[in-house]
């Protein structure tokens, strides 16, 4: 229904945390449900649709890692861990299994929100259709790198910069995740130069340098998957031995 508020479901075994967000959620406008474990969410989840889920990672009955696993597994709904003793490798791995962001408990209220607000609208960007093109018969001008109205385009990839989306010539589309996105930026904006993994770090801001950096080159492996034709030998994204990664948008 136009204008309803978005449903955000809460999952954490600790009810007065669970309680305290569900809340101030709910004082700020959102539809809350609370759910005490994996359990609980999973038969919730059989009767509504939610907008999005805020998950506590540290649970005793079912680990938060699993239940991103299984509902990446099966649905596309947005999920936010929350981690109070979670390492950073935890949040690597909940990221690698699809999760769109992450706090650390205890956490901000305000900036929950803000987070959830921000997951949701790149969720709704990434719903909408391919944009039109903009005359018949126009065709972007096809140079390596080169930015138009439907993106930045590098061999028969574009990259929509306002809703994430990589798409190819074609029209099918790809949606990249937040830090795939942030990364895959960093190679656009510095086209045939090598970057280290420490300047990677630094252009694709990352919150967390630690996890990040440990999660660097699976990433950028998993961006090949969706630009590459061959992701085992990559034209587009190469590694240089002993120094890091360079981008060369013309596929040489």
């Amino acid at each position: 229904m136009p204008g309803a508020a978005p449903h955000v479901v809460v999952v954490d075994d600790e009810p007065d945390a669970r309680a305290m967000v569900g809340d101030y959620l709910r004082m700020h406008g959102f539809e809350v449900s609370l759910c005490d474990g994996g359990r609980a969410l999973r038969q919730r989840l059989a009767e509504v649709a939610p907008d999005l889920i805020v998950l506590d990672l540290n649970m005793p009955e079912e680990d938060g890692l699993s239940i991103v696993r299984d509902l990446k597994g099966r649905s596309t709904v947005p999920i936010i861990m929350l981690t109070a003793t979670a390492s950073p490798i935890d949040r690597v791995v909940g990221l690698e299994l699809g999760a769109d962001d992450y706090l650390s408990k205890p956490c901000e209220l305000r900036e929950l929100v803000a987070r959830i607000r921000s997951v949701l609208r790149r969720a709704a960007q990434a719903r909408k259709g391919p944009p039109e093109e903009a005359h018949p018969g126009h065709r972007p001008d096809s140079r390596p790198g080169t930015r138009h109205e439907s993106g930045i385009r590098f061999g028969r990839m574009i990259v929509d910069i306002d809703t994430l989306r990589l798409r190819d010539e074609a029209g099918a589309e790809q949606i990249l995740t937040r830090s795939e996105f942030a990364l895959l930026k960093a190679f656009l904006d510095n086209p045939k130069r090598v970057l280290t993994r420490e300047r990677l770090l630094d252009l694709a801001d990352a919150r967390d340098p630690e996890a990040f950096d440990r999660a660097i080159d699976v990433r950028i492996n998993r961006i090949r998957k969706k630009v590459e034709p061959d992701p085992a030998n990559p034209r587009f994204i190469k590694t240089v031995r002993g120094m890091g990664y360079v981008f060369r948008p013309d596929g040489d």
